[in-house]
């Protein structure tokens, strides 16, 4: 055992070494097992504080350590006894070692432990002497209350950590003691208690310390806190709660104490809620009112209004349902009453788990347990709830929330991890739905289990089809099948309107343009096309609700029907009266009574259509159609055109948002349609026409279909591709008029109006009022100035508002490196002295203006110039202006300041004479101003003596300096006549002469003339100017858009005490938190680590970062990592400039940081404020972050929770991820992290795991303190993992919002400084609707990396900035597309959440928030003044893969029900903006791709038939505008032009026009349109094969710095089959095209056609090669043809991975192909390369003119020989030697006799050379066509025993692929240049010297 003992103790002392730099908070180091207890003992936390404490006093009193560690041990042994919990025998053992330690380490003798309590209580005492606790604490109040105004503030932070762990370890000391013995002195007792009471902050709390008492943080003192404590208090008419009900001694018994003993709420959730509770009413309150009475009453209106928020969902499911909520009457509910709802209502949320989805459900449960509650009430009988009571005691969770998570949870299990078709199985949507009808009351209360709502279904089988079904309810009222049509289904009016628009134009154009009766007649046809239409959605109706009739309402599915019914009726009668009318116009006389009333009947129709569509959008009609309700026929009409849905009511905009947008979607439709007829339709008529009238067409292939049927197929291969481009274009014309309007919106919100450095200078004297009107909390009397006086007392007001808070955003820059200490010092706003008549800028303004203003001086006197002239060229330059203004005030107030009164009096004579001279405007004639640079230098040597600490030299030297100042302003300055002021000159030149004149100085002391004398000094000294001042362009960047933002338009700032709170809320998984030492130094094959990389990159930075360490520039990177604290500064450096959770982290504390600078500089009252000007106070900044009160208010406005989902996991398993987060939250005390800990548990023999959701924050020993543990009914990842992470935290959010951001997000401190303006839109009306959901823009901050990462960086830039201004304003279709946006975070908690989470179906969890919010009548704005980072991905298969998820995610959502809703319930003009926004935008990208196939068939068709020729002879339709038209239009926005003018226009915006066309033009050098033509195939691919297949899902994209080759195997791997594939049929097409098409322009009328595929097909093929790094550098080629060929050959077999052998990765690319209608759909698509067979073979030379079947026949024979050859030269099956020499002996026959059959057909036949390789163009397509049918159809072809030889005739494919893209890519190789091109092209020129470099001192190394 002790073996066993000794290595545990080692692992744990290595692990604790390893953890973190092995210290904690007070920099001790960690030498016991404290802190590694495990999860299943960690519900008793005693454990690891008693650990600590005993390490804390070891060196005290080892006795007592060992007295504790030996408590700790029996507290173990208690808690489990058999040690069946994970890790606790190992840790029991690991404790006892420790324990014997310590023993061995004691005196000699026995341990007599019957002392043990007396030694425990003398210690007790003694602890208590030693570390004078008496006085602890008094002396850190008296620091706290002068910490705001020393600099003491090291020394406060000291002593506050002193006595946190001092009172940690008595109150450890204590509670030992207690458990120990009863029998404690009455003396003790009592300084036990006293101690703990001192121990407030050691209570575990989250922001308000409710549990216990407090001196120290403010919060609780707050009257608005207090105020909603007491409002909570137990009031009159509850029962009293039983005397053995536990309640902290600290506080009183309140409301959620009585619901938590009658429903059994946890523990955990009663506190967390009583916070979160406190917390809304405290802020609702605070703004209303400050309550002022000293016993602080809350206001019935916070209360209400709380009330109403929190009950909206409620109040609205009651009214839809049509019952009565559980008051009768509102007005009569007491606020009391109120506060119990919210309290109940809060508390079932809070524990409600994974049915936090379903919000409905949630106002089921209320609704119940409010009538439980009430009887409770009124029979003032306090006993458990029966819902919530059983055998095992009172609880909420196992009774009400467990068997809703065991049925969903069930659901879950049988999606078979998501592979499993939608339709399947109940996800949360369909249980959620299931409590929209009053069918939901038959579940009861308590719940009846035997309801069919609770069955479970079967699980599901590997070989149970998909259809099966099982005994189990069925999906609520809607279906997700599997099909494109679901794109008809959603938006029928769209295509209904595309398609009768085309019949329209055509006809017309067909008419020849004329209007006349009879192109009436067949424009009327149009009635019939839309009531098929109609017809056929209603069909589609019926098909897509299957699965969901069971559980449906029946009024719904009868309205299905009667709508089928009704179509089917219209359909048939309508097509039969045109008919009818259409014969009866053929007869002569006819009377045309029947087309009469055609035309009645589709009028009628028509009119009441349009009068519903266009009157319901007003809202006025709106409402008096509401009223109309109670008319049965109108409610019924209401019903047949639209479904009632609980959610998607009333979403209508106001009248003016509508006319908005209909106006721009009148344009963009006038637009395309123009198009379309006028470059589309009407060019084809005439060719049409010609082509059905042709006869003598020869075909020559065996036609099926064309020949007697007027040229179908050739009619159709012409207008295919313009058809394709018709569907399209509607949004190339929606992309340029959205950039166009978008360009002008930013323009009218005055976006970009600083976009440089020259702007900033110029603009900086209206910075400060400008951040006084707008950033500032308003002033009052700031606006009625009149005189000069007073306008510059305003000024100098603002600037004093103005500078501490632009100073510490100065400082901000320099602690993030982004400027030098120089910079910082000329970016500083000095601090402002009172008596100072002006205005001290920033010196980056003012620098080198001084020397400048001398020389125009001195120039003046030589030119004559006059007082005027002289005054009006330095006034030209403001900032020369106020140069020379401040050096002439600040140096007579030094100068006053240091001289005894024979000086002061020199000094006031001098100003005085200036002052004359000005006046009389004579300075040149008084004062010779050709020696004023003798006067500057004088000055300019005496500052330079004064700004240094005083010395006797340096006093001596300051006193000559005054001395020869005096002398030379005396004798070559002063030209004026001196007898005016004779005694006084007389006196001073007395003194001057006895030596008493200046003896003695009054040196600078106080910090400010410091100041003062240093600024001067600067201003006399600095040459140079700093209009580049700041260099970097990133603080650049930053300060022209917060100064730009200065000046838009935003809601008045509130008091910080009055605005709204929010928080802030990042999921993690297991991203990187903080790069550790060795990646810093890991070298990648180049030899490249990615400190280097960085180091390149960001040069200026990483030289201030050293600078700012202390170190040199020229510092070696090893000598900086043998320093454990520059290792740190270091790896946090580092991280910053990635994507990690660290650098999310210190931009999110920004906003604490902005809210208590903000807090702390209001506290100066307004009437004072002029007064405060002139003193310190204003500005004084100094311990903001140390005001208690400062700290309360932003602790009560601001939260941060992230929540790292496996935090608890990394913990146990010790990861360097969870150390790196417990040093985020020891830096930052705000942090809070959320976490799900699994706990291990043995009950009767069986291990089962219980989950717990957890807050924790840094405690004072720098480890984690548990302050809430709420239990899970089950694990909660049931969905998708970050949504599932988010719901399972959302409950330890606070506030009235939150906003939601990714953790590869930053934010700036700037920034920060507008929260509390944009908290404020929610208050502002934006349409009819306050907002839910406010967006935020975006900067994306990873565009330097790489060329890569700057197109995605640009693209995604223009689309969170102009795109989505375009969206929220006019179209009011603006989603929520990930982060920063910010919600109204009580309206979305009740509505279902920030995220929806069922799987696959919800992979793009966050648009589904923007969905569930506007079908919840929300309102989604846009705010442009306020921006956060955001890193995005920088390599191209990160970015790949990332579009690829978005591009599923888009599939999947075509699917869904919310889609499907918004298409259907929204007018036609926002329905066709959310359409062509969300997945009508890959719908179209999809297209793209398809016109090139439709396009490229339809020529192969044309060449093949041989109809190609005769056609462009006859018809003459080789200048056919259309087919240009359309091919022009795919190919521009194939290569992203469309994409690019949002870009260009945002360019324009916002860096001016020429910046913006270099911009562009660089982008196009650096090949961003084969980028943005590849990005088009990934889209195209995950789009198209999500909805056939599914299969999206989660991509985990990395967001590292790609700096590293990629092999050319995994380029393969990851885009084979969307991309090199397509690109390859696209080739072949094209060749078809080249060999056997008609041209009449010869080969460049053929490359002017084709040149959009041929540039498709290569960028296809070449892009990933392209934009590799080091891509083509011959030794890397070479490596990769090796890794190649090894994963083409290596056979693989179990447990083999796809990036390790082709078989196994094969297999997983035909996994996704699982159901049938999927083998269906893969065959079908097939089919289309056997054309290429059939066409072919009828052009071979050895056939002649036979146009019969037996050719085709004969084809397939020569193909069936081949594939004989093939499996005979691949067979390779284990047989013995014998059998192999046969075999052998056979491939060698055959071989021959091939060969010789060829030789012979070529001699005897007309079989020619040219016929051979035709016969390959044929057969390849072919064998790849019956290969995808074989795939497709797998597992019927493995029972057929062919899979094997499928197999080889893949692998062989893929060898063909390859080798085809490697040759080209191995060529290019050959020329070195190349490589070094395409270093240039992907990286910026920093890197590429860097990487040179690296190359050249990598020398030997044996990769490089």
């Amino acid at each position: 055992m002790s073996r066993v003992e000794e290595l545990w103790e080692r692992l744990v002392r290595a692990a604790l070494r390893r953890e973190r730099t092995g210290i904690d908070a007070y920099g001790r180091p960690f030498t016991s097992i404290a802190g590694n207890v495990p999860s299943s003992l960690a519900n008793n936390r005693d454990i690891d504080e008693i650990l600590i404490a005993a390490d804390e006093i070891q060196d005290e009193d080892p006795n007592v350590s060992r007295i504790l560690c030996e408590h700790a041990y029996s507290l173990a042994q208690n808690l489990d006894p058999n040690s069946e919990g994970r890790g606790v025998l190992q840790f029991k053992t690991g404790l006892m070692s420790v324990i014997k330690q310590k023993l061995a380490k004691r005196e000699v003798g026995n341990i007599d432990r019957s002392q043990d309590i007396a030694r425990l209580q003398e210690f007790y005492k003694l602890y208590r002497e030693k570390n004078n606790v008496d006085k602890l604490r008094e002396e850190e109040m008296k620091l706290r209350e002068s910490g705001a105004f020393s600099g003491n503030l090291g020394e406060l932070e000291r002593k506050t950590v002193k006595r946190k762990r001092v009172f940690a370890t008595l109150k450890v000391l204590g509670t030992v003691l207690e458990q120990l013995t009863k029998e404690i002195p009455d003396e003790l007792q009592r300084m036990m208690e006293s101690d703990a009471a001192m121990t407030e902050d050691l209570i575990a709390y989250n922001i308000i310390p409710l549990d216990g008492p407090t001196l120290t943080n403010a919060i609780v003192g707050l009257p608005e806190v207090r105020a909603a404590v007491s409002a909570l208090k137990y009031c009159t008419g509850l029962p009293t709660l039983p005397a053995d009900f536990s309640i902290p001694a600290t506080r009183d018994a309140d409301m959620l104490d009585f619901l938590h003993y009658i429903f059994g709420f946890q523990k955990g959730n009663v506190s967390n809620q009583r916070e979160h509770i406190v917390n809304l009413l405290a802020n609702e309150q605070s703004q209303l009112r400050i309550p002022e009475e000293t016993e602080p009453k809350l206001d019935e209106a916070a209360v209400q209004k709380v009330f109403l928020k929190s009950l909206d969902n409620y109040i609205k499911w009651c009214t839809y349902l049509g019952i009565q909520p559980v008051w009768s009457d509102l007005e009569a509910v007491s606020k009391e009453k109120r506060l119990l709802f919210v309290s109940l209502n809060f508390l079932i949320w809070g524990e409600a788990a994974n049915i936090r989805f379903l919000p409905e459900c949630l106002c089921y449960i209320f609704h119940h347990m409010v009538r439980e509650m009430d009887e409770i009430l009124r029979q003032q009988n306090l006993e458990p709830a029966h819902s919530c009571n059983s055998e095992n005691g009172v609880s909420f969770l196992d009774q009400v929330i467990s068997p809703l998570y065991e049925i969903v949870a069930a659901e879950a299990a049988n999606n078979d991890n998501g592979r499993a078709s939608h339709s399947s199985w109940r996800n949360y949507d369909d249980f959620n739905e299931y409590f929209w009808s009053l069918h939901c009351f038959e579940l009861s209360w308590p719940w009846r289990k035997s309801s069919p709502f609770f069955q479970k279904p079967t699980r599901r089988s590997k070989n149970m089809l998909a259809s099966g079904r099982s005994q189990r309810q069925g999906k609520t009222s809607f279906v997700e099948h599997r099909t494109f049509l679901h794109l008809y289904h959603s938006f029928h009016r769209l295509w209904i309107f595309l398609a009768m628009m085309f019949q329209g134009l055509t006809i017309i154009a067909f008419n020849n343009g004329d209007l006349n009766a009879k192109t009436l007649r067949e424009v009327l046809s149009l009635g019939p096309t839309f009531v098929v239409m109609k017809f056929f959605e209603s069909v589609l109706d019926i098909v897509m609700m299957y699965g969901a009739y069971s559980t449906t309402r029946r009024l719904a599915v009868s309205r299905i029907f009667l709508r089928f019914l009704w179509f089917s009726i219209a359909s048939v009668f309508l097509c039969f009266l045109y008919v009818k009318a259409l014969q009866e116009e053929s007869k002569p006389n006819s009377k045309s009574v029947i087309f009469r009333l055609y035309v009645i009947v589709v009028g009628i129709y028509a009119g009441v259509q349009f009068f519903i569509s266009f009157f319901m959008r007003i809202p006025a009609c709106h409402r008096l159609t509401n009223q109309c309700d109670r008319w049965p026929l109108i409610r019924f009409a209401k019903w047949m055109r639209q479904e009632r849905y609980y959610v998607g009511r009333g979403m209508y905009e106001s009248t003016t948002d509508f006319i908005k947008y209909m106006f721009f979607w009148l344009i963009v439709l006038s637009g395309k349609f123009s198009f379309a007829y006028f470059l589309q339709i009407r060019p084809l008529v005439k060719p049409t026409r010609t082509i059905v009238g042709l006869t003598s067409i020869k075909y020559s292939w065996h036609d099926f279909v064309s020949e007697n049927n007027h040229n179908a197929l050739t009619v159709a291969s012409l207008w295919a591709p313009v058809v394709a481009i018709y569907l399209l274009d509607i949004h190339v014309f929606y992309t340029i008029i959205s950039a166009v309007w978008g360009f002008l919106l930013g323009a009218r919100d005055r976006l970009g109006e600083i976009r440089s450095l020259e702007a900033l200078h110029t603009l900086f004297e209206q910075f400060p009022g400008a951040f006084v009107d707008t950033l500032h909390v308003p002033l009052p009397n700031r606006t009625r100035r009149s005189s000069y006086s007073q306008d510059v007392e305003k000024n100098k007001v603002d600037a004093a508002r103005f500078a501490p808070f632009w100073n510490e955003i100065i400082k901000n820059l320099r602690e993030e490196d982004y400027i030098t200490n120089l910079e910082m010092e000329l970016l500083l706003m000095p601090k402002y002295f009172g008596n100072l008549p002006l205005v001290q800028w920033p010196l980056f303004l003012l620098a080198s203006k001084i020397f400048l203003a001398k020389d125009i001086a001195v120039e003046s006197t030589q030119s004559r110039d006059s007082h005027d002239e002289l005054w009006e060229r330095i006034s030209r330059d403001d900032y020369m202006k106020y140069a020379v203004q401040e050096c002439y005030h600040v140096i007579k107030l030094i100068l006053i300041k240091i001289l005894d009164d024979e000086g002061r009096m020199w000094v006031e004579r001098i100003y005085e004479d200036i002052n004359v001279s000005i006046e009389r405007k004579s300075i040149h004639v008084d004062f010779d101003l050709s020696k004023l640079p003798l006067v500057i230098s004088r000055v300019t040597a005496l500052m330079g003596l004064l700004k240094e600490v005083e010395t006797p030299e340096y006093e001596k030297g300051a006193v000559q300096a005054v001395q020869d100042l005096y002398d030379v302003v005396r004798y070559d300055f002063l030209s004026t006549n001196i007898r005016d002021y004779y005694e006084t000159w007389n006196a001073l030149s007395k003194a001057r002469t006895e030596g008493r004149l200046f003896a003695k100085l009054k040196w600078p002391k106080d910090a400010e003339l410091k100041a003062q004398v240093k600024r001067l000094f600067s201003l006399l000294t600095i040459k140079d100017s700093a209009s580049n001042v700041p260099r970097n362009l990133e603080a650049r960047r930053r300060l022209e858009f917060f100064t730009n933002s200065l000046f838009m338009e935003m809601p008045v700032a509130k008091p910080v005490r009055e605005m709204l709170s929010f928080s802030v809320f990042t999921p993690y998984y297991s991203e990187t938190v903080l790069y550790s030492k060795a990646e810093l130094q890991e070298k990648n094959e180049d030899g490249i680590s990615i400190l280097f990389y960085l180091q390149k990159i960001y040069p200026d930075e990483w030289k201030n970062f050293l600078a700012r360490i202390g170190r040199d520039e020229n510092t070696p990177d090893s000598e900086l990592l043998r320093n454990p604290n520059d290792t740190l500064e270091l790896r946090f450096w580092v991280s910053y400039r990635g994507q990690t959770l660290a650098r999310t982290v210190r931009g999110m504390m920004y906003y604490r940081k902005a809210l208590m600078l903000q807090t702390y500089l209001e506290r100066i009252t307004s009437e004072d404020l002029e007064a405060a000007v002139s003193s310190n106070d204003a500005t004084d900044t100094r311990g903001f972050e140390l005001s208690p009160e400062a700290r309360a208010q932003a602790d009560l406005k601001f939260t941060y929770v992230v929540t790292c989902r496996i935090y608890g996991k990394q913990k146990e398993e010790q990861k360097p991820e969870a150390a790196d987060i417990a040093l985020l939250m020891q830096r930052n005390e705000a942090l809070r992290v959320a976490f799900i800990d699994e706990v291990e548990n043995l009950k009767d023999g069986i291990s089962h795991k219980e989950f717990y959701s957890k807050l924790v924050k840094a405690d004072i020993n720098g480890k984690d303190k548990e302050i809430y543990s709420i239990k899970l009914p089950g694990n909660p990842k049931l969905g998708e993992g970050k949504p599932e992470n988010q719901n399972h935290a959302i409950i330890f959010t606070r506030g009235n919002a939150v906003q939601t951001i990714d953790m590869n997000q930053d934010n700036y401190f700037e920034e920060a400084l507008k929260m509390r303006n944009l908290l404020e839109e929610f208050h502002r009306h934006h349409g009819i609707r306050f907002p839910t959901i406010l967006g935020v823009r975006e900067h994306v901050f990873t565009g330097s990396v790489s060329s890569l990462a700057l197109f995605m960086s640009n693209q995604e830039s223009s689309f969170v900035t102009l795109g989505q201004r375009v969206l929220a304003n006019p179209l009011k279709v603006r989603m929520h597309y990930g982060h920063p946006d910010v919600f109204d975070r009580v309206f979305h908690i009740t509505r279902g959440g920030i995220s929806k989470a069922s799987r696959v179906i919800n992979i793009s969890e966050d648009i589904y928030s923007g969905f569930n919010s506007t079908l919840r009548q929300g309102n989604i704005t846009h705010h442009e003044y306020i921006q956060v980072g955001k890193g995005r991905d920088v390599g191209l298969n990160q970015i790949a893969l990332f579009e690829g998820k978005v591009a599923g995610g888009n599939g999947e959502q075509v699917l869904s029900r919310d889609v499907y809703r918004l298409g259907q319930l929204l007018d036609f003009f926002r329905m066709m903006s959310f359409y062509f926004t969300t997945v009508g935008f890959y719908f179209c990208t999809m297209l793209t791709v398809l016109t090139v196939y439709v396009f490229l068939y339809g020529k192969a068709y044309l060449a093949l038939s041989g109809v190609g020729e005769d056609i462009q002879v006859q018809a003459q339709i080789t200048k056919n505008t259309a087919l240009s038209a359309a091919l022009n239009t795919q190919f521009l926005f194939q290569i992203g032009i469309f994409t690019a003018v949002p870009m260009v226009l945002g360019f324009i915006l916002e860096q001016g026009f020429f910046r913006a066309i270099v911009s562009f033009v660089t982008m196009q050098f650096q090949l961003c349109t084969v980028f943005f033509t590849f990005s088009l195939g990934t889209r195209t691919h995950y789009f198209g094969r999500t909805i056939l297949h599914g299969g999206a899902r989660y991509q985990a994209t990395g967001r590292g710095f790609v700096v590293r080759h990629i092999k050319f195997s995994e380029n393969y791997r990851i885009y084979s089959r969307s991309h090199f594939v397509k690109g390859f049929e696209v080739v072949l097409l094209l060749i078809v095209y080249l060999a056997y098409g008609y041209n009449e322009g010869g080969a460049l009328s053929y490359l002017l056609l084709t040149i959009s595929s041929w540039f498709m097909a290569l960028s296809w093929l070449f892009a990933p090669y392209l934009f590799n790094p080091s891509g083509f550098e011959w030794q890397k080629v070479v490596e990769d043809f090796k890794d190649w060929t090894n994963w083409l050959l290596y056979r693989g077999g179990i447990g083999v991975k796809g990036a390790e052998s082709w078989e196994a990765w094969w297999d997983e690319e035909l996994a996704h192909i699982r159901t049938l209608g999927g083998r269906i759909a893969e065959t079908i698509l097939s089919l289309r390369f056997f054309i290429f067979q059939y066409g072919i073979v009828y052009k071979l030379h050895v056939q002649g003119t036979n146009t019969s079947l037996t050719v085709y026949g004969l084809s397939w024979m020569v193909l069936a020989v081949l594939i004989i050859l093939f499996k005979v030269f691949t067979f390779s099956q284990k047989m013995s030697v014998n059998f192999q020499l046969l075999l052998r002996f056979i491939q060698g026959l055959s071989f021959l006799v091939a060969l010789a059959g060829l030789v012979i057909a070529v001699v005897l036949t007309d079989l020619s050379l040219p016929d051979v390789f035709a016969c390959i163009l044929a057969f390849v397509p072919t064998g790849w066509g019956i290969l995808s049918i074989a795939a497709a159809w797998k597992p019927y072809v493995k029972k057929l025993g062919l899979w094997k030889s499928i197999r080889s005739l893949g692998r062989l494919y893929d060898a063909g692929m390859g080798m085809l893209i490697f040759i080209p890519v191995a060529f290019v190789s050959w020329f070195p240049f190349v490589s070094t091109f395409q270093t240039r092209l992907m990286f910026n020129q920093a890197f590429s010297r860097g990487l040179e470099i690296s190359l050249i001192l990598a020398g030997n190394n044996p990769n490089s």
